[in-house]
């Protein structure tokens, strides 16, 4: 009993240390990047009169959980590596193991511990940060960035089963698509076509005004041509669609950005790798917190000669050589042939192999 009793203290002393740690040094850093973001964007705040309660309350309310969740396994595997060299450094965990608990049960309060900042990773990313970045969005557009516009030419899209869209050119400012064409094929081949020399968007009605426009019906070995100069039509087709715009996936929580997904297969996209790698993305990055603090544990549970400097120093060293993995990972997914699913994953099977290694020769 008095050794459950034991245990049950040391769980909550690492617990506590681990945990109060890292949200002291996530809070300094949110203070800091705060601070500079301020200093960036004061000017745009003056010169678009944005009232300050919208931001403190729209735009740096929601701005916090988003950056939380972006430093959360950096500054875990920080708050891991300063925690566990200054027990080191005590000569704490000499103690602890000579107390007759072995290096792996020394473990267990840190696994909990990274399992619950993974877990609420997990929520931040999935739930509460796309609710939180559609205000912060928002607010950007209004008073900080200037009105989307789309840059792309020769627009391709699956809009439906067999209905396939195209523009060479989309005005985003006066939801105008120039030289668009609408068209349907069957297993029989091309049945219907549309060509005008521009749609014009009326948000009013929710319609397309195809201007200067010809139909070819075509039936078997039948083809019927009509001409006109106006034609007011409903498409499965929005402005937006038009639009590359990658924000947009930030606003989606796990069920929005599943459907998302699944619409831009069926058009086509040249963006579904992005789309995919982010969903992908919020699930392995959660799980690198749990990898980091294996690696931090292992790395700093041996007292050096260098203290705590040393530690800290090779561990935000491997920090960011894991960042820079991960990046790297993502550009060869977005850019490149790399599975989404395989470039999210890679740096967490790679790091946590490392992590495996350093664990089984940390006892000796």
């Amino acid at each position: 009993m008095f050794s459950n009793f034991k245990y049950k203290r040391i769980d909550t002393y690492i617990t506590k240390k681990f945990l109060g740690t890292f949200f002291y040094s996530i809070a300094l850093i949110i203070i800091i990047v705060i601070i500079f973001d301020i200093s960036e964007k004061i000017d745009d705040f003056l010169e678009k009169n944005a009232p300050l309660s919208e931001i403190i309350f729209t735009y740096y309310l929601n701005f916090v959980p988003y950056f939380v969740n972006l430093f959360s396994p950096l500054f875990t595997f920080i708050a891991v590596i300063y925690f566990t060299s200054k027990l080191a450094n005590n000569t704490e965990i000499i103690a602890v193991l000579s107390s007759g608990i072995s290096y792996y049960r020394l473990l267990r309060p840190f696994i909990y511990s990274a399992v619950f900042l993974a877990l609420f990773s997990f929520v931040l990313s999935n739930f509460i940060i796309p609710a939180a970045n559609k205000k912060r969005i928002t607010f950007e557009m209004k008073y900080i960035k200037n009105p989307l516009r789309s840059k792309d030419v020769n627009i391709h899209m699956q809009i439906s089963p067999g209905g396939y869209a195209y523009a060479e050119h989309y005005n985003s400012v006066n939801n105008l698509a120039y030289n668009f064409s609408l068209e349907r094929i069957t297993e029989k081949g091309l049945t219907y076509k549309i060509n005008s020399d521009v749609a014009r968007w009326d948000s009013a009605n929710g319609t397309w005004t195809i201007e200067n426009y010809y139909i070819r019906t075509i039936d078997s070995l039948k083809e019927t041509l009509s001409f006109g100069s106006r034609l007011d039509t409903t498409i499965n087709l929005k402005p937006a669609d038009f639009i590359a715009n990658l924000n947009n996936i930030a606003t989606m929580n796990w069920g929005e950005l599943n459907k998302y997904i699944a619409n831009e297969k069926l058009k086509g996209s040249d963006y579904v790798s992005h789309y995919l790698m982010e969903k992908h993305r919020r699930i392995a990055s959660p799980f690198a917190t749990v990898v980091l603090t294996l690696i931090g544990v292992s790395l700093s549970s041996r007292k050096l000669r260098g203290g705590i400097g040393l530690h800290l120093g090779f561990g935000i060293a491997l920090s960011f050589s894991f960042i820079m993995f991960m990046q790297i990972s993502s550009t060869f997914a977005t850019s490149g042939n790399l599975p989404p699913v395989i470039a999210a994953w890679i740096p967490n099977i790679i790091f946590g192999a490392l992590g495996i290694y350093l664990l089984r020769i940390a006892p000796k």
